[in-house]
């Protein structure tokens, strides 16, 4: 989910642009968002994409059965266009109009990406600690009621 409807329940074509930039990370990399437990530092997929990007290296998060089949320069683009929908503000966001261009040209040059929203993955554990530790929050018991009709 984009950073602006977690946040604030606001959704536009651009949370679209987010979402398809995750997926387009995820297919590149044949790794998913949801479940990416790769790095000690607590990174999700787009924390390790980008500390790859900025490193030089993202040769390393490229999937070996894609690679065999593709240019590794129209890989890098895919990653390059990823990191561009999957940035925090959603104006730095592409429009999807511009993404198909992207993808559909290499003649088009693409802008530097900047550091995308999420790269922290934090688990339901951090969370719930974080809430009793600091006295900010609490952290309720729910009971569901079972209701029948008569």
């Amino acid at each position: 989910m984009s950073p602006e409807y977690v946040i604030q329940g606001i959704f536009s074509e651009k949370s679209d642009v987010f979402s398809f930039g995750v997926l387009l990370l995820e297919i590149v990399s044949k790794r998913k968002n949801a479940s990416f437990y790769e790095d000690a530092e607590s990174l999700s997929l787009l924390g390790f994409t980008w500390n790859l990007w900025n490193a030089d290296n993202t040769a390393s998060l490229i999937d070996p059965e894609i690679s065999s089949s593709c240019k590794k320069e129209d890989i890098i683009r895919c990653i390059h266009i990823g990191l561009l929908c999957v940035q925090e503000l959603a104006r730095d966001r592409p429009t999807m109009t511009s993404v198909v261009s992207m993808l559909s040209s290499e003649t088009v040059n693409l802008p530097p990406p900047k550091q995308p929203a999420f790269i922290l993955r934090q688990t339901i554990i951090d969370i719930e600690s974080s809430l009793t530790n600091d006295g900010l929050g609490s952290i309720n018991n729910v009971s569901i009621t079972n209701i029948q009709g008569r």
